[in-house]
């Protein structure tokens, strides 16, 4: 819910400032008369006039403005007094930070101003507006309407009789019925009650009724102002995320300290920082910043962003947000452990993901372990050293291996530029690029750039797309760029006519999976992701042989079926073996959503 700090003085602990004391300069002989509550018979008049010393410089003649802010039941008979002689006197409270107001009391020892201004601050002091304007004829004085007459009148007569000449009070009230806020958090509401500063300016003085003509003491004596009390009510401005200051209840009880002093800073909650909880902690900018609403009671609070435990604070950036749809605009700041992004959700150049760890560990991110000679220097990205994901390095012309430390079957001459083609019908020594025709292992071709190569016995039983793992007997390779010996002439998507004349029997989107030298002809391990056309031999949904007729001697297949990628086919079939064949006559393309549309809508109106 939203949060109220709660109400006290602000006043207390705090010193106004005055544009004079009495007894600045010299002692001063002044008059005033008494206060009734404090006689012990009240008089029918005013009682007889008391007149007395005052010195700034002696503390019991002294009546300093730090008398005003007082502890008025410790000390109900100090006050604040002004020099004699003056009209226009000053009054200031500056505060250090931003406050919310309530209301002000100002208790005057002397009568009542003729003619006073409220005024309060937003910015420390460089500009004012008022609060309310306190005169005997509010018309004459400011030009303005008495409230007494005109309901929400920035002017009062109310407070401003002469009587009684000692213990009247001044009171302003900032929420009144004139000024109804429904929620104490809204821009209306802050531009009304938030204050840096406040001054009362006194600008006429006038004299208690009790003077008579039989007055024996200099009417100078009495031109003063004096006030036993200002009262400050209000509270921190915590943007409706706190209910309480440091310390006890909302205020602050330190040693040699005032009690009950109201300090601005906020124990902010719903995940918000700052003095005044203005701003979203560290690592809570996933959305933007919010006051509570002292309305309906929503908190508002401050969502975390999703960092994964990488970083320690992020911000909030308006463009993410709005590319998000306003669901998401946290940006993790300088992310920690090898991770970078938004989120920290990937790793640096360099390190790849431990996909055995949660995405929150601090080593999910490995560094690449690539063999500098047959690894490349100038990949996609210059700082690149593996694929981030699967940690396969990416390998010059003709190398093999996760970490590009051998050569590729049918190549020898492991170096700086790579490895070389054999030149033999077959595979030949690595080392010496002597020939040799055993048919001992099947090894895979064309494994893509941070390829994942199968297990064929489980890829076959298991069809699920976990991450696979190189395995001792078996050997492939990361491309960046195909090697040149595997050159085929693909056939294109012509004419509708074209397409049809070609009766092709089967048409499928297959991923490819792995390829194999089976000596004497070559085997594709595909999975048959849809199917557009089947012919005699049935097909599913899962994995199966496809069987390329040009097979070279280079250990290529034509049409190039390139592993972990997705292709249209379409090829014919040898229903007496139950094969799926492709050829050159195949027609074979990396899958596109269009490619897929425009074959389907041949073979549903094409082909008569």
């Amino acid at each position: 819910r939203a949060c109220n700090p709660p109400v006290g003085n602000l006043a207390t602990g705090r010193t106004p400032v005055t544009t004079t004391t009495c007894g600045q300069n010299s002692t001063e002989l002044y008059c005033s008369y008494p206060d009734q509550n404090l006689l012990h018979h009240v008089s029918p008049g005013c009682g007889q006039p008391r007149c007395t010393k005052c010195n700034a410089n002696q503390p019991d003649n002294s009546h300093l403005p730090a008398d005003m802010t007082d502890d008025f039941f410790a000390n109900p008979i100090s006050w604040w007094q002004s020099a004699q002689g003056v009209h226009r006197e000053e009054i200031r409270l500056d505060f250090e930070t931003e406050f919310y107001l309530t209301h002000v009391i100002a208790v005057f020892k002397s009568p009542r101003p003729a003619a006073m201004v409220l005024e309060r601050s937003q910015d420390y002091g460089q500009t004012w507006r008022p609060y309310k304007y306190f005169s005997v004829n509010c018309t004459a004085t400011f030009g303005l309407q008495d409230d007494l007459v005109e309901e929400g009148s920035m002017c009062t007569s109310r407070y401003s009789d002469a009587l009684p000449c000692t213990r009247g009070e001044v009171i302003y009230r900032a929420l009144s019925p004139a000024n109804k806020i429904e929620d104490p958090y809204s821009p209306e509401a802050q531009d009304l009650l938030k204050l840096t500063n406040l001054r009362l300016l006194l600008l006429k003085r006038q004299e208690c009724p009790c003077h008579g003509s039989g007055l024996v003491e200099k009417p100078q004596r009495f031109a003063h102002y004096a006030i036993y009390d200002l009262i400050i009510r209000g509270s921190c401005f915590c943007n409706g995320h706190a209910e309480e200051s440091p310390g006890s209840v909302g205020f602050l009880r330190e040693p040699g300290s005032c009690v009950g002093i109201v300090h601005g800073k906020c124990v902010c909650r719903h995940n918000t920082a700052g003095d005044h909880c203005e701003k979203c902690a560290p690592l809570y900018n996933d959305q933007p910043w919010k006051p509570g609403d002292g309305k309906t009671g929503a908190p508002n609070e401050c969502r975390k962003c999703r960092c994964h435990n990488h970083a320690e604070s992020c911000h909030f950036d308006l463009s993410v947000w709005l590319a998000s749809g306003k669901r998401s605009g946290g940006v993790c700041d300088n992310c920690k452990h090898n991770t970078e992004g938004h989120r920290c959700q990937r790793c640096k150049p360099g390190f790849y993901r431990d996909r055995g760890k949660p995405m929150s560990s601090p080593e999910v991110c490995k560094p690449c372990a690539c063999q500098p000679t047959g690894a490349l220097n100038a990949t996609f990205s210059s700082s690149w050293r593996c694929h981030p994901r699967t940690g396969f390095c990416y390998c010059k012309p003709g190398v093999a291996g996760p970490n590009c430390d051998r050569c590729l079957v049918g190549y020898w001459g492991f170096g700086e530029n790579g490895c070389r083609p054999c030149d033999c019908a077959r595979d030949c020594d690595q080392r010496t690029g002597t020939c040799s025709n055993g048919y001992d292992s099947e090894p895979f071709f064309n494994v893509p750039i941070g390829g994942r190569i199968p297990d064929l016995v489980q890829t076959l039983t298991n069809e699920s797309e976990e991450e696979w793992k190189w395995n001792d007997h078996e050997q492939g390779f990361s491309a960046l760029r195909h090697p040149e010996k595997c050159v085929c002439k693909e056939k294109v998507l012509g004419s509708v006519s074209d397409f049809c004349q070609m009766k092709y029997a089967y048409v499928i989107k297959a991923r490819i999976l792995s390829a194999h030298d089976k000596g004497t002809h070559a085997e594709v391990i595909v999975k048959v992701k849809k199917i557009l056309k089947s012919g005699k031999v049935k097909i599913a949904r899962s994995n199966r042989s496809i069987y390329p007729e040009s097979w070279t001697n280079r250990g290529c297949t034509c049409p190039i079926l390139n592993p972990g990628t997705d292709y249209l086919i379409a090829g014919q079939e040898d229903s007496r073996t139950g094969k799926l064949l492709v050829n050159m006559n195949s027609l074979v393309k990396p899958w596109k959503a269009y490619l897929g549309k425009q074959v389907s809508d041949i073979l549903r109106t094409g082909c008569k």
